[in-house]
């Protein structure tokens, strides 16, 4: 009992290690910098392609990574964060129609950043409620990510249709005043979303991690990324979407995400606690 704890240790040590080094190989090779993610999260991503490829060890996988710039595309794919789908956490929606959207409309021309957009579902949606609101002409929407291949699949509009049905449901929970089919058109297994939405959306690489200040913003979203952060990379983050918005302007945050604890939470106070809602205080 005693020796199968200690063999589990030290492969769990010896992953970790190799871990860090893959990371740090991977930022040298190819510049993208996951070093201060979220260890166990990308840990687990990796080991997970480590089986899927039938490899032996991480020190294997970061021989191919380093090799294979094909090997590195799936590498970027599996530590990207891509969970998404068109009204996420339908009350978020709800709330920025309620006590965001009202306000927005004060101002003659709004610019709007969605950041860490991965396939583009949130930022449509967010084109739509726009779109519904009387908005959308006098918007300037970003959607970025640092991950070319999801942003390709964002600009397409182009998502299964088998999705449809729950997209519909989270539609009309966020508040919707029309139909949900009146956004797209389907097209034998996929569905194509209406292209006016993106006639005021520009999709560009950014990497929060990386990168500076994208632009002045009125709004930024950005939901349920941070979680996959250190603290300090958390910090480092919000203190850029901190900059980046102009006096009185929103943040928008995910369900488990946090203002509360990071160096910037006193110039913000809260519009909605349980939908991590932010608004940057004027003075």
């Amino acid at each position: 009992m005693y020796n199968n704890i200690n063999e589990d240790n030290n492969l769990n040590l010896v992953q970790n290690i190799e871990t860090e080094a893959l990371l740090n190989a991977i930022y040298q090779r190819y510049g993208y910098d996951f070093r201060d993610y979220n260890k166990a999260h990308v840990k687990r991503r990796i080991l997970h392609r480590v089986a899927h490829t039938g490899l032996k060890s991480i020190s294997q996988l970061m021989h191919k990574v380093l090799h294979e710039d094909q090997f590195f595309d799936l590498i970027l794919r599996d530590l990207s964060i891509n969970v998404t789908e068109m009204y996420r956490d339908p009350s978020f929606y709800a709330v920025m129609r309620k006590e965001v959207i009202p306000i927005l409309k004060t101002y003659p021309y709004l610019k709007v950043w969605h950041a860490g957009c991965a396939t583009g579902e949130e930022v449509y949606s967010f084109a739509i409620l726009l779109q519904e609101e009387g908005l959308y002409e006098r918007t300037q929407l970003y959607a970025t990510d640092f991950n070319p291949l999801v942003l390709d699949t964002a600009k397409k509009g182009i998502y299964p249709i088998n999705r449809i049905k729950d997209y519909t449901t989270n539609y009309q929970m966020s508040g919707g005043i029309n139909s949900f089919s009146d956004y797209y058109v389907a097209r034998y297994d996929s569905v194509i979303l209406d292209q006016s939405l993106k006639k005021n959306i520009v999709f560009a690489e950014h990497n929060l991690v990386t990168d500076s200040v994208f632009a002045e913003t009125n709004l930024i979203i950005c939901r349920n990324v941070l979680i996959y952060f250190n603290k300090e990379l958390q910090n480092r983050v919000v203190k850029l979407f901190t900059d980046s918005l102009v006096k009185g302007g929103y943040l928008g945050l995910g369900s488990k995400e946090n203002l509360m604890f990071t160096e910037v939470f006193d110039q913000y106070q809260v519009v909605d606690g349980k939908e991590k809602v932010y608004k940057k205080k004027v003075v």
